[in-house]
């Protein structure tokens, strides 16, 4: 457990919390700790999905750390910083695990950064949302620029993030930047129901459901339906299809064993 990054497990749900008050930062110190965490529960067999939340009811995070950026005196420097960023994030998208956003307050600019590149966003009815680098006179380093337009659309993401402005839980519901609003102070328990529904399914199943919707993304749709086609010949053979199955046609609940 690291000095700012908490971690913890109820079932087959790890929890990362983003503890550095009253902010919750994302310094170098806490992104190192965040990669730590990650690792650790993406390659964890017993975790089948994972909840990233902030310390405290008013900020999920507030952005990268202004101080460090600061600092930053050659281009190579701050190239460095953004891929190290990136690394992380990506390490988040590419799991076979569920990762969720539970958006418990404000989430500005490597705090958006962090939860587009989870798989599901939860965010309190009181949650404000932004891109806000162009107000510094920087963008984002740590995939916002590229991971908004793919969400919410081209034209919503140009505006947001040459704008810097806020958006309210609400309006990024209806730009389908997150999945649900949840009144304020539930976010972390209709998190942890969501996580928890997931990990009930069988492992093999949601893997491969992830690598169709990561990998399909990428390709035209015929390469995508093929890649669909090869997924499903595969967990087709595995033993929780065949008890999936099984328990519809004995009208029971399945009990997967992750095989």
């Amino acid at each position: 457990m690291g000095q700012f990054v908490k971690v913890s497990r109820e079932d087959s749900v790890g929890v990362i919390l983003i503890d550095n008050p009253p902010l919750n930062i994302l310094t170098a110190v806490v992104m190192e700790e965040l990669a730590q965490a990650v690792s650790d529960l993406d390659g964890a067999a017993d975790v089948k999905a994972v909840i990233v939340i902030g310390q405290g009811s008013q900020v999920f995070m507030a952005g990268a750390d202004i101080k460090e950026i600061a600092k930053i005196d050659a281009a190579e420097k701050g190239e460095a910083l953004a891929l190290k960023g990136q690394a992380v994030l990506n390490r988040i998208e590419n799991s076979g695990k569920v990762f969720i956003a539970a958006i418990n307050g404000v989430c500005l600019g490597g705090g958006t950064e962090l939860a587009m590149a989870c798989h599901l966003r939860i965010a309190s009815d009181r949650a404000k949302i932004a891109q806000p680098e162009i107000l510094l006179g920087i963008i984002p380093g740590f995939g916002g620029s590229q991971r908004l337009p793919r969400i919410v659309g081209p034209m919503k993401a140009r505006e947001l993030l040459l704008t810097g402005d806020n958006i309210t839980a609400q309006e990024a519901l209806r730009i389908g930047l997150i999945n649900k609003v949840v009144p304020d102070g539930e976010v972390l328990k209709q998190a942890m129901g969501i996580a928890k529904k997931i990990a009930g399914k069988s492992r093999r199943a949601v893997e491969m459901l992830q690598e169709a919707l990561r990998e399909g993304g990428k390709l035209p749709l015929a390469d995508a339906l093929k890649l669909e086609a090869r997924l499903f010949g595969k967990i087709s053979e595995t033993a929780d299809c065949k008890e999936g199955v099984r328990a519809f046609l004995e009208k029971r609940q399945p009990k997967f064993a992750d095989r």
